[in-house]
């Protein structure tokens, strides 16, 4: 097996466990982003509300709804993001505007991790880029996992969903994606840097000798990460949902969204569902990246 289709292997099954163990998080969260107009329960209230309302409906079953559009989503999108992030980072990592000088304290963590090493620009720049640029090719399946978890459109199939969105042309197929991109840019590029700083500085005081010791390190690493990059962002992910879930005009384009979530809830609006993703996130994250550079490790030993 080839270094790209190893990655990709690992990305693939890191995509697969996360979406299948937290999907319900993403449906409540896009239920909650979804509304029109003030929310006046408590956020909690709220959140305990559309989750007995989904499982009264559709049963227990009804929280992994979407799941196979997340999947469809997220299983390639998330192979496709850690192969190119880590490709983009051996290659800037040949320059030396980019690659981070070689310590003694690399030899002590080397049993850590098997990526390569940037420096915080470097690792800023190569996160962001990468997500973007994935983020665009799968801005259509994104729109369609959107859609899917939110109970606006009575979609029966993937197939069907699908090929609606298409017929509806180019437009609905990346409508989201300027919204997509400031949140996934900043969220990425962070999330990359704290990731290797939080790795590195673990792995010197407690250094890994055995897979599970790498993994607990690569776990909690991806999780304090997650969880720092995903609360500066929020604010991008319910511009994103709104746009992609709701037909009036007043959410068509991402200046008219802004506005017309100030107007109706101020600032709390723009953090609907902020527990709920950030839950996720320190979750998949942790997940995702303990899987993919595990399945590296292994297969390097």
């Amino acid at each position: 097996m080839s270094n790209v289709q190893l990655h990709l292997l690992s990305g693939g099954l890191s995509g697969f466990a996360s979406t299948i163990c937290l999907q319900p998080f993403d449906l409540i969260k896009t239920r909650l982003q979804q509304g029109d107009g003030a929310i006046r329960n408590r956020h909690t209230s709220v959140i305990l509300q559309t989750t007995k309302e989904v499982i009264s409906t559709h049963g227990l079953q009804g929280l992994w709804r979407g799941t196979s559009a997340t999947l469809l989503r997220n299983v390639p999108g998330v192979a496709l993001y850690m192969t190119s992030l880590t490709q983009l980072r051996i290659f800037m990592a040949t320059s030396p505007y980019f690659s981070r000088i070689r310590t003694p304290s690399d030899d002590r963590s080397r049993n850590a991790s098997v990526l390569p090493k940037l420096s915080s620009q470097g690792n800023l720049i190569a996160g962001a880029t990468a997500r973007v640029g994935i983020g665009f090719l799968l801005n259509p399946f994104s729109v369609l996992k959107a859609r899917f978890e939110s109970n606006i459109y009575a979609y029966e199939s993937i197939a069907q969903a699908l090929s609606s969105i298409i017929r509806q042309g180019p437009s609905e197929l990346f409508r989201g994606f300027f919204a997509s991109s400031l949140r996934d840019a900043p969220y990425a590029g962070l999330f990359v840097v704290f990731y290797e700083g939080i790795k590195r500085e673990a792995s010197l005081v407690a250094p890994s000798t055995t897979s599970s010791q790498s993994a607990a390190i690569h776990s909690g690493s991806a999780a304090l990460a997650g969880a720092i990059s995903t609360v500066l962002t929020h604010p991008f992910d319910v511009i994103k949902t709104k746009i992609q879930v709701r037909s009036e005009d007043r959410y068509h384009g991402f200046v008219r969204t802004v506005a017309t979530i100030w107007q109706q809830r101020g600032v709390s609006g723009y953090f609907d569902g902020a527990s709920l993703r950030l839950t996720r996130k320190v979750f998949s994250s942790a997940i995702a990246w303990a899987v993919y550079e595990g399945v590296l490790l292994f297969m390097r030993t």
